[in-house]
C-alpha cells in the first residue's frame, strides 16, 4: 500500500470505502444518534477526532513498542485501552466546553469506546501495512466518512418525520432501508480508487 498518497486515502476512506457504508462498522451509535442533526454533527466530530488520534497513537505504539518487543498478541488489548483512555479525555473535554452537546450525546459519548469502527480502523491500518502518514490519513478519512454518513442519515430522518411512512417500516426498519440505499449510492464512487 506504499503507493497510495495520504490525500487519496482520505478521499477513498470517505467515499469509496466508507467504514460505515461498505464495512457496516459502527452501526450501533449510527442508528441510535441519527435522530437529531445537531447530535449527529457532534458525535460525528467526536468520532472523527477520536478515530484520527487513536489511529496515529496506535500506529506508534504498535510499531515502536509491540513489534520490537514481540508483543503483537497484545494488539487488541492495547488498542482498546488507548481508545478507552482517549475517549475518556474527549468526554471530559466536551463536558467542560459544551455541556449542551454532552447532555445531547448522553450515554453514546462513552460508548464511542466500544464503537467497532474505531477499533476496525486501527486494525485495518496494521493489516494493510500503512505508513504513519497513511495511517493518520486513513483515520481522518474513515472518521469523516462515518461522520458524513451519520449527518446524512440525521437529515433524512428529520425529513422522514414529515413523510407518510407505512406502519411496518416506521422506526429502525426505514432507517435500515435508507442505510442500504445510501450504501448503494456510495457504491457509485467505487471506480475512483479502492483501498482493499
Amino acid at each position: 500500500m506504499s503507493e497510495l498518497s495520504p490525500l487519496v486515502l482520505i478521499l477513498a476512506a470517505i467515499f469509496t470505502n466508507n467504514i460505515l457504508l461498505s464495512n457496516f462498522l459502527g452501526m450501533c451509535s449510527f442508528l441510535a444518534c441519527s435522530r437529531q442533526l445537531e447530535t449527529a454533527v457532534g458525535l460525528g466530530a467526536a468520532v472523527t477526532f477520536v478515530m484520527t488520534c487513536t489511529t496515529a497513537i496506535n500506529y506508534l505504539i504498535y510499531h515502536n513498542l509491540l513489534v520490537p518487543s514481540r508483543l503483537e498478541h497484545l494488539t487488541f488489548v492495547v488498542f482498546i485501552a488507548v481508545i478507552a483512555a482517549f475517549v475518556q479525555f474527549v468526554e471530559m473535554f466536551i463536558d467542560r466546553f459544551s455541556p449542551r452537546l454532552y447532555h445531547a450525546l448522553g450515554i453514546f459519548l462513552p460508548l464511542i469506546t466500544v464503537n467497532c469502527a474505531i477499533l476496525g480502523v486501527s486494525l485495518f491500518m496494521v493489516i494493510r501495512k500503512y505508513t504513519f502518514a497513511q495511517s493518520a490519513a486513513f483515520g481522518l478519512g474513515a472518521g469523516a466518512g462515518w461522520a458524513l454518513a451519520i449527518v446524512l442519515m440525521a437529515g433524512l430522518r428529520q425529513k422522514m418525520n414529515y413523510s407518510n411512512v407505512p406502519a411496518p417500516f416506521q422506526g429502525v426498519a426505514i432507517t435500515m432501508v435508507v442505510t442500504g440505499v445510501m450504501a448503494l449510492a456510495f457504491m457509485g464512487f467505487a471506480g475512483m480508487v479502492t483501498i482493499q
